[in-house]
């Protein structure tokens, strides 16, 4: 009994560092075909399209939701103990680092990542694939790369636009609902979040639309089974893309941001 644990655990180990090499070695490759300018514009365009116009109303949403949410948390604590002064720029910290990229992270997965699996696994079912090298088209510079880079171009953009959101958001709570001066609020915002904290925050963007592009392309293209597999390949997209994020959140928060304050 112990020998057949053993065995499924190995199997399953080596299985998940199969998968992660597959995953790495994608991401090398659209990595070398970028830098070596093989990109078809055309379909980057209409990804661009697709992962940023698609997701603006979503991810505007949760920003907005967000911010707003937060603001309000903390809100009464901050009062409780006579720091008013700092509620705006706490809570813009809070967006700018962590909440306003890893939350849009997480919903572009949920719509992007599903989309591209679920669009590249019916186009390996169907033979689509096949018949792109059958015709000496590239599968990775006509459908990988115009995908990837459009994840990592958007998701930055879109993280912006629901940071801006947020603050906004935030502003209307603390000013509304908590009876803070709205001079007070974008006084600490002004003193405590510089510009870094913004760059940063759009670098860990760009990192998370890369995953989400990249593993959304794998789970495509090792798609099979028909359409079960289609939905399979879809659910593991948005979980592993999901589990991805949350795991690098930490490691980039830690690089990027080690001495925790400005």
């Amino acid at each position: 009994m112990l020998s057949t644990a053993l065995d499924r655990v190995g199997k399953q180990t080596l299985g998940v560092l199969e998968a992660l090499g597959s995953v790495v070695m994608l991401a090398g490759e659209v990595l070398r075909q970028v830098l070596s300018g093989r990109i078809h514009w055309r379909n980057a365009f209409v990804q661009m399209a697709f992962v940023g116009v698609g997701s603006l109303p979503i991810a505007i949403l949760t920003g907005l939701s967000v911010g707003m949410v937060f603001t309000l948390q903390i809100a009464n604590e901050f009062i409780r103990f006579g720091a008013t002064s700092v509620i705006g720029g706490v809570s813009a910290i809070a967006l700018v680092r962590e909440l306003g990229p890893t939350l849009t992270g997480v919903v572009v997965a949920g719509r992007v990542g599903a989309a591209i699996a679920a669009e590249l696994g019916t186009m390996k079912v169907t033979e689509q694939i096949d018949a792109l090298v059958a015709m000496a088209a590239d599968p990775i510079r006509f459908l990988v790369v115009p995908r990837v880079i459009a994840c990592i171009l958007m998701l930055p953009l879109l993280a912006f636009l629901a940071d801006f959101v947020g603050i906004a958001g935030g502003l209307g709570i603390a000013v509304g609902v908590k009876g803070i001066s709205s001079q007070t609020y974008l006084t600490s915002l002004q003193q405590l979040l510089g510009p870094d904290d913004i760059t940063k925050g759009l670098i860990k963007a760009m990192i998370f639309g890369a995953v989400v592009g990249v593993i959304g392309c794998h789970q495509g293209l090792n798609t099979s089974n028909g359409a079960q597999g289609v939905g399979k390949a879809t659910t593991n997209a948005v979980v592993y893309s999901l589990l991805t994020i949350f795991a690098l959140n930490y490691f980039l928060s830690a690089w990027l941001f080690p001495g925790g304050g400005t």
